[in-house]
């Protein structure tokens, strides 16, 4: 396997492929090879029977593709992507039939169906939560907000089901699968939960004004949509071990 962006999930994935008796090279900060040393990627790619990209997009388009695209011919091809394509759906489902690249993330849309193209397993990942990264680090940091926005509803992943859901998919017929746990809901669900199993009070509703949320944040509450994970499921043989966010919260704690 090869790795381009060893980052916080790809890392997760590196191990568990590891553990399998993998070889794994990757570049990123943690990585073995500079995404710049065209030789050096062109050398580890000759001798990988799977590519990874976990990287997003860099001024509109495709850093992976753009620079070693030709290389990745033959290869069987997972790109973890992110639901943030289907743009907002006004809390209704999507599933990977929705139409994509009406939303904020354009670029991203566009990326995916480079990927797509290519014969790649796109991934495509809501919010990412896991060890470190979690509501409950949020809570103990201080950092958490409760937004008042009724009916606003998101999806998101535990890593280690992402982990999971790559393994499943390196092998299967090429193709989107969204990989979201079962229960979407609210984000100030999730820090009221957060709260309570920490046993400290709950932060207070505010406006995006009042809780001086930054412009990417305000991106996040723009849309609102519920992600289907049934095509993962019946393809791939997916199941997400925290099937919500109380089971994945308790796990963290």
């Amino acid at each position: 396997m090869f790795i381009f962006g060893l980052g916080y999930t790809a890392k997760r994935v590196k191990s568990a492929l590891e553990a399998d008796g993998f070889a794994v090279r990757a570049t990123g900060r943690d990585g073995d090879t500079d995404f710049a040393d065209g030789d050096a990627v062109s050398e580890a790619l000759s001798g990988a029977d799977h590519v990874l990209s976990s990287v997003p997009p860099a001024d509109g388009s495709d850093p992976v593709l753009d620079a070693y695209g030709e290389a990745l011919t033959g290869k069987r091809l997972v790109y973890l992507s992110s639901t943030g394509v289907y743009g907002d759906a006004d809390g209704a489902w999507v599933d990977e039939a929705s139409p994509t690249g009406g939303g904020r993330r354009s670029a991203r849309a566009r990326c995916d169906a480079r990927w797509l193209d290519m014969g790649a397993r796109a991934l495509r990942l809501p919010g990412i939560y896991g060890p470190g990264r979690s509501a409950l680090d949020r809570v103990r940091a201080g950092r958490a907000h409760r937004i008042d926005l009724p009916g606003q509803v998101f999806s998101r992943v535990h890593v280690d089901d992402i982990v999971s859901g790559v393994l499943a998919a390196m092998n299967a017929q090429a193709g989107a699968y969204n990989l979201s746990d079962d229960l979407p809901c609210s984000q100030n669900a999730v820090i009221e939960e957060a709260c309570r199993l920490l046993g400290v009070d709950q932060p207070p509703l505010q406006t995006m004004d009042e809780a001086g949320l930054s412009a990417m944040a305000r991106g996040f509450y723009a849309e609102n949509r519920r992600v289907a994970n049934g095509r993962a499921k019946r393809v791939l043989g997916w199941q997400p071990e925290f099937a919500d966010y109380k089971t994945g919260l308790r796990s963290l704690l």
